[in-house]
């Protein structure tokens, strides 16, 4: 039976993205319907209501958009993080929530190692800055993300460390990576730590002043994971305390204006959330949204269920 699936997206795909997703739903027999650059919750419940799946990129699923799609049956996150929908709304609806592990895990790498190097050479100012290759980076959290860092770290002749509990660390070594036991380990033994927590109960606001105040003389965060897992006032008494420390984030922070006060030259910060922001993943990832809808329908495939 014919599908409707609705790519819904304040922030929308590349058209070459839209594209490869109306042709793996065209051939599956599937109706595209778009959403696009809407502005107002209302469009979404409005557009939501008759269609059977939903893609969405950083777009907010909440309780009431799943109450107001009385046909869905799968919402695909393009994209690793899913927070922005309410899991546990989803399942008691008894819709399936899936993300798309690995499909923007490059660009968010490499973005990454942009903000290192606009760090390291003080933003281009013309001040002497310094070098990434003899350094050590501290990698938190190994998953699709952490393992191209560590791979792009040693293209740059860094040592690489990683500390992730949830990865056995025989195969943390085994990628030639140094497995520390702890986050605090990690954080006072690097020159640059790698942020890719999930924001969950346990890990929010868990980048805290105690952790921040271990890091080596000189030392970088880099944030490309969520904003949710800094506690922004540790953060900020930490970089205004220190001169030595560095910053560089993918998400705006609330105390940003207080930053750029105290620690201007230290702080690097995107205009808008950038590590899915390339062409390639751009179209990977809805590719992979719409592929996935359609094995869910068509085979039960549920391999990136989330919920």
């Amino acid at each position: 039976m014919s599908k409707t699936v609705l790519v819904a997206t304040e922030k929308p795909f590349a058209k070459a993205a839209v594209d490869g997703i109306k042709k793996v739903l065209d051939e599956a027999g599937y109706t595209l319907e778009l959403l696009e650059n809407y502005t107002d919750k209302s469009d979404l419940l409005s557009a939501v209501a008759s269609v059977d799946a939903l893609i969405i990129r950083s777009d907010k699923v909440t309780e009431e958009v799943i109450a107001a799609g009385k046909n869905l049956k799968i919402v695909v996150r393009a994209g690793a993080g899913y927070d922005n929908v309410d899991c546990a709304a989803a399942t008691k609806a008894d819709v399936t929530v899936m993300n798309t592990p690995g499909q923007n895990s490059n660009a968010v790498a490499e973005l990454a190692f942009g903000m290192m190097l606009n760090l390291a050479r003080k933003k281009y100012t013309g001040k002497a800055g310094t070098e990434l290759r003899g350094k050590t980076i501290g990698i938190h959290a190994y998953g699709n993300i952490g393992k191209l860092v560590a791979v792009i770290a040693k293209g740059f002749g860094m040592t690489v460390k990683a500390f992730d509990p949830f990865v056995d660390a025989a195969a943390i070594e085994a990628d030639g990576v140094e497995a520390v036991d702890s986050v605090e380990a990690l954080y006072s033994s690097c020159d640059y730590v790698s942020l890719h927590i999930p924001a969950t109960d346990k890990t929010k606001k868990s980048i805290n002043y105690e952790l921040l105040s271990k890091m080596k003389q000189g030392a970088a965060l880099i944030n490309t994971a969520r904003k949710e897992v800094i506690d922004e006032d540790g953060l900020l008494k930490a970089m205004t305390e220190r001169g030595d420390l560095m910053y560089g984030s993918d998400l705006i922070p609330d105390c940003l204006d207080a930053l750029n006060e105290k620690a201007g030259d230290r702080v690097f910060v995107t205009a808008k959330k950038m590590g899915a922001q390339t062409a390639e993943a751009n179209i990977n990832a809805g590719i992979a949204a719409a592929s996935q809808i359609v094995a869910f329908f068509e085979k039960g495939d549920a391999t990136f269920k989330v919920n």
